[in-house]
C-alpha cells in the first residue's frame, strides 16, 4: 500500500490517538491564535496612528529630562544655528523643512478674536509666526486652510518683505480683504506689581494683506464632548492662538523684534522684561522637519540627536503615541512573551506526545522496513498524519483563536494592569504644534481591533505549521534509529 493511503488509513482506524493529538494542537493552537492575533492588532493600531499624526519632528530645549541644568545655565544656553538646522534637514529622511522665528504682539487699534470662554476672556494680541519655507509649512501639513489670496514668494523671504497672511476671523473682526494694508500697533506695557498696566510706547508694523487662511486641524468641541474639561480647555486655547496667528517672513519677524526691544530698552532699561535676555533673543527659530515616513522617525532621531548642542533633544509628532499609547505597547509585548511560550511548549508537547506514540507503534514500523519499505516513506507516512491533524486543528483554532484573543484583549483594557500610562494627557504641551491631531488614549482605544486579516492568517499558519513540522524531528530521529531484525526478534 502506497504511504500516503497508510497515513490516511492511520489517522481515521486509529482514533483515539488522532483525536488526542488534535486536542493538544487545537488547544495550542489556540492560544497561539489568540497571541498573535493581539500583536498584529496592535501593531495595526500603531502604524494607523503614525500615519494619522503625521512624520514631522523639530529639536527643542528638552525641558523634561534637564530641568535643574537649564535652571542653572539661564540665558547662557546654546540657540540653534541657521547653519546646524539646514545640515539636519539634508539627512535622506527629511522630505522638506522650515525654521520660524516667534514674536508677539499685544494691539489695542488691531482687533484680536477674543473668545466667550472666562478662561481666555484677557487674550488680546497676536502670535507673529516667520517661515523661511515660501510654502508655509502649516498650510503644505494641512493645518490651516488658505481660503483666499497666496502664500508667501521666495523674494518675500529672502527680503523680508512686509506682507502677511491672516485668518478669516480676525479678517472680519477688522473689515479686512486680500491687498488690503494693516498696522500691527505693537504696544509696550510696563505691568505694576499691584497689577496695574501702563503703556510705555506703540511700534507701528504695516503689513500687506496677501492671504487669508482658515484653521482646518482644531475645531472647537461642545461641552458634552467625550474628552476631558481640561482637554476641551487646552484645545480651545489651541484654537484660539491658531485664530489669532499672523503668518510673515522670517526676517520680519526678526526685524520687529529687534525693533521692540531697542525701544523698550530706550523707555524702560531696568523693566524685568530684560532679565535673562541678551542681544540675540530677537533671533531665536524654531525647526520643523517634515519625514518622508513615520517609519523614519526613529533613524532621524538617532542621526540628528549626536549633532545638537546640549540639553537639545529631537521632538516628533509620533510622541503622543509614544507616550499615551503604552497599553498598547504593554499588550504587544505580552502577546509576544505569550507566542513565544506557546510555541516552544507546543514544540516539547507535540513532540514527545508523537514519539510515544512512535513507541507503541514501533512493531507496525518495523514491519514497514522488514519489508523493504524505504525509511523516507515511513518517515513521509508520519509527517502526513502529522500535518493532516495538525491542519485541521489549525484551520479551526484560527477561528476560535481570533475570539480568544478579541475577549482577552478587551478584558485586559478594562482592566486597571495596563492602565497606567492613560494619565498623560498633561505631559504632550507642545507636540501639538507638531501633529494635526490632538490624541487621546480613548483615540488609540477605539482605534484597536481584533479582526481577520490576510497578515494575519498568513502569520499564524506559517508559526503554527512550522511549529509542528520542527516538532517532528524528534520523532523522525527515532525512526531513523529503528532496527527492524531487532524490533522482529
Amino acid at each position: 500500500m502506497n504511504f500516503i493511503k497508510r497515513a490516511l488509513c492511520s489517522v481515521t482506524r486509529k482514533k483515539g490517538k488522532s483525536l488526542i493529538l488534535f486536542a493538544v494542537i487545537f488547544v495550542l493552537g489556540n492560544v497561539i491564535a489568540g497571541s498573535i492575533a493581539i500583536q498584529q492588532s496592535t501593531q495595526n493600531v500603531e502604524k494607523s496612528v503614525k500615519k494619522q499624526l503625521g512624520a514631522m519632528a523639530t529639536v527643542e530645549i528638552d525641558y523634561e529630562n534637564n530641568q535643574e541644568e537649564i535652571m542653572n545655565a539661564g540665558s547662557e544656553i546654546e540657540q540653534l544655528k541657521v547653519d546646524l538646522i539646514k545640515e539636519i534637514g539634508k539627512l535622506p529622511y527629511v522630505k522638506y523643512f522650515d525654521y520660524n522665528a516667534a514674536g508677539w504682539a499685544e494691539t489695542k487699534d488691531l482687533k484680536s478674536v477674543i473668545s466667550d470662554s472666562e478662561e481666555f476672556g484677557g487674550m488680546e494680541g497676536f502670535s507673529l509666526k516667520g517661515s523661511n519655507y515660501p510654502k508655509i509649512s502649516d498650510v503644505e501639513e494641512k493645518k490651516i486652510k488658505l481660503v483666499d489670496g497666496k502664500v508667501f514668494t521666495q523674494e518675500d523671504i529672502d527680503n523680508g518683505k512686509n506682507v502677511g497672511l491672516i485668518s478669516s476671523k480676525v479678517a472680519d473682526e477688522n473689515g479686512f480683504s486680500v491687498g488690503d494694508q494693516m498696522v500691527i500697533d505693537m504696544r509696550g506695557n510696563d505691568y505694576g506689581e499691584e497689577g496695574g498696566t501702563k503703556e510705555l510706547f506703540k511700534l507701528d508694523v504695516p503689513i500687506q494683506i496677501i492671504g487669508i487662511f482658515e484653521p482646518t486641524t482644531i475645531e472647537m468641541k461642545d461641552t458634552d464632548d467625550k474628552k476631558s474639561e481640561d482637554q476641551t480647555i487646552n484645545q480651545q486655547f489651541m484654537s484660539m492662538q491658531q485664530i489669532n496667528t499672523i503668518y510673515l517672513p522670517n526676517k520680519t519677524v526678526v526685524e520687529s523684534n529687534k525693533n521692540y526691544l531697542e525701544k523698550m530698552k530706550k523707555v524702560a532699561p531696568d523693566s524685568h522684561y530684560f532679565e535673562g535676555s541678551d542681544e540675540d533673543s530677537g533671533e531665536y527659530y524654531t525647526p520643523i522637519y517634515v519625514l518622508k515616513s513615520p517609519d523614519d522617525v526613529e533613524a532621524f532621531k538617532q542621526e540628528t540627536e549626536p549633532l545638537l548642542p546640549k540639553l537639545y533633544t529631537v521632538r516628533a509628532s509620533t510622541d503622543q503615541y509614544e507616550k499615551i499609547g503604552g497599553s498598547m505597547k504593554k499588550m504587544s509585548q505580552i502577546s509576544g512573551y505569550v507566542v513565544m511560550i506557546a510555541v516552544i511548549a507546543t514544540l516539547l508537547i507535540i513532540s514527545l506526545v508523537v514519539l510515544l506514540f512512535m513507541r507503541d507503534r514501533k512493531h507496525e514500523l518495523g514491519i514497514y522496513l522488514s519489508l523493504g519499505d524505504k525509511r523516507s516513506h515511513v518517515m513521509g507516512q508520519i509527517i502526513i498524519e502529522m500535518l493532516i491533524i495538525s491542519g485541521i486543528a489549525l484551520i479551526l483554532s484560527l477561528i476560535t483563536g481570533n475570539f480568544l484573543g478579541k475577549l482577552v484583549s478587551e478584558s485586559l483594557l478594562n482592566s486597571d494592569i495596563l492602565s497606567t500610562t492613560n494619565d498623560q494627557a498633561g505631559m504632550l504641551m507642545g507636540l501639538e504644534s507638531l501633529s494635526p491631531t490632538e490624541l487621546t488614549a480613548d483615540d488609540i482605544m477605539n482605534a484597536y481591533e481584533v479582526k481577520f486579516s490576510v497578515g494575519y492568517i498568513v502569520t499564524y499558519l506559517v508559526v503554527g505549521l512550522g511549529t509542528v513540522l520542527f516538532a517532528a524531528i524528534l520523532p523522525l530521529l527515532y525512526i531513523v534509529r529503528l532496527n527492524p531484525k531487532k524490533i522482529m526478534m
